[in-house]
């Protein structure tokens, strides 16, 4: 990628143009196109794309697993079959229209290369010519993940949800997982199957910026959307302020604390999409961290207020989101120097307090954050106790292995134990 690219946005889909249809990984997988056995060097890609994603990708499983111990009772509770309702299709496959789907196109093969790179049909020939070009490709209906917006957009209509795409809190009860996201720690999780071109040395820096501030804006316009049509939804709230392990109140770190800014008994936002993106804001962006966290905070005060009028959520939401939106376009042309990942380890780990009292998610977000953030930081300056650190951040994913016994005391005090190795 060049870094030209992530602040150019896509060109638009020649009007005159038919939209393309699905024609299924089958299309790419020859050993003469992306089925390659082994990745090669001499080309702009790597040629064995299919082989990675069909071995390696567990997005080529996602439909299967609908069919799995979990997913069979999620079925029998939901009253539904999870292998054929869109309810579960829609992320879990290319579940698009019939009269869009050409011969060799099969919705269970899971979430495939069109899923994240846009139907075919229109460019599978023309990409292979001589003198190819990745902007023609997007004038013919390819989505640009190289645009780290779009990009950003393309994972979150499934990790998080679109008008079409959600996990609510009956989904969540009948035992599908809560849904969390970060771009760069995601992305990073994933077998590679791409060449990475960008020369800027903060790409992940900047990833992870671009992710908080999309996650953060696509959170807002779905509670605004819920609002206006069924609230409260449970799935906004944060989880473990409800489902977490009871103890005697002489033990309860949540009573000793007590309840700061809601009344005891309301379940708080879930606000684990902005705390940490609000201690990077502070750093790289200070005009837009003060434009963002009032509309935020209003956001805050209704969400966690289960007397709040749905109709002043909703507003103040897609208001917020609007905000959110302005922010986030800012992230890709960001100016970043050589100290910004000690910069920002020292004020995220400074905030230690704030980030582990807003709950697990929040604390999960810090960690793989801070985990990002120092591995970009490392790649860029190596420094001499940079093993010493590693060990501290994964001590921080133990932390919160188990969410009903998170506590956020020892949280925050390894997130301390971090912000001090950092000179």
């Amino acid at each position: 990628m060049v870094l030209a690219c992530l602040l150019v946005p896509a060109p638009a889909f020649p009007a005159d143009a038919a939209p393309g249809n699905y024609t299924g990984p089958g299309s790419c997988g020859s050993t003469s196109c992306h089925g390659g056995i082994r990745p090669r060097s001499d080309n702009a890609v790597l040629q064995n794309e299919f082989t990675t994603w069909t071995l390696q990708d567990k997005h080529a499983r996602a439909t299967g697993v609908l069919n799995n111990d979990v997913g069979k009772r999620m079925g029998v509770i939901l009253g539904i079959d999870p292998s054929q309702s869109s309810k579960c299709l829609v992320c879990h496959s290319l579940n698009v229209p019939e009269d869009r789907q050409t011969r060799s196109f099969d919705k269970g093969e899971g979430v495939s290369c069109e899923s994240c790179h846009g139907p075919a049909s229109n460019w599978l020939g023309p990409h292979t010519q001589r003198g190819w070009q990745y902007e023609k490709g997007l004038e013919l209906g390819m989505k640009n993940t190289r645009n780290l917006m779009g990009r950003a957009e393309v994972c979150l209509g499934c990790h998080l949800g679109d008008d079409n795409r959600s996990v609510d809190h009956e989904m969540i009860a009948a035992g599908h997982p809560d849904l969390y996201f970060e771009l760069d720690s995601f992305t990073a999780a994933m077998p590679p199957h791409w060449k990475e071109t960008d020369k800027d040395p903060w790409i992940d820096v900047r990833a992870l910026a671009v992710g908080q501030g999309v996650q953060l804006r696509e959170n807002l316009l779905r509670i605004s959307r819920e609002a206006k049509h069924f609230w409260p939804e449970y799935a906004e709230l944060d989880c473990f302020a409800c489902h977490h392990s009871l103890t005697a109140a002489k033990d309860s770190w949540r009573q000793a604390r007590g309840y700061p800014d809601r009344r005891a008994g309301n379940p708080p936002w879930n606000s684990s999409r902005y705390v940490v993106f609000r201690v990077i804001l502070g750093q790289l962006d200070r005009d837009s961290a003060a434009r963002l966290d009032a509309g935020i905070k209003q956001v805050d005060e209704l969400v966690s207020d289960i007397r709040a009028d749905p109709a002043k959520i909703a507003q103040a939401a897609a208001q917020a989101a609007t905000t959110a939106d302005e922010v986030a376009k800012r992230m890709p042309g960001i100016q970043l120097d050589g100290s910004v990942g000690w910069r920002l380890i020292k004020a995220i780990t400074a905030n230690s307090d704030s980030i582990a009292g807003a709950g697990e998610r929040s604390a999960e977000q810090a960690a793989m954050v801070l985990d990002s953030v120092f591995l970009a930081s490392n790649r860029a300056a190596k420094v001499a106790n940079s093993q010493q650190i590693s060990r501290a951040i994964a001590a921080l994913f133990q932390l919160v292995e188990n969410p009903s016994a998170y506590n956020p005391a020892p949280f925050a005090q390894q997130m301390r134990s971090i912000g001090a190795l950092v000179q």
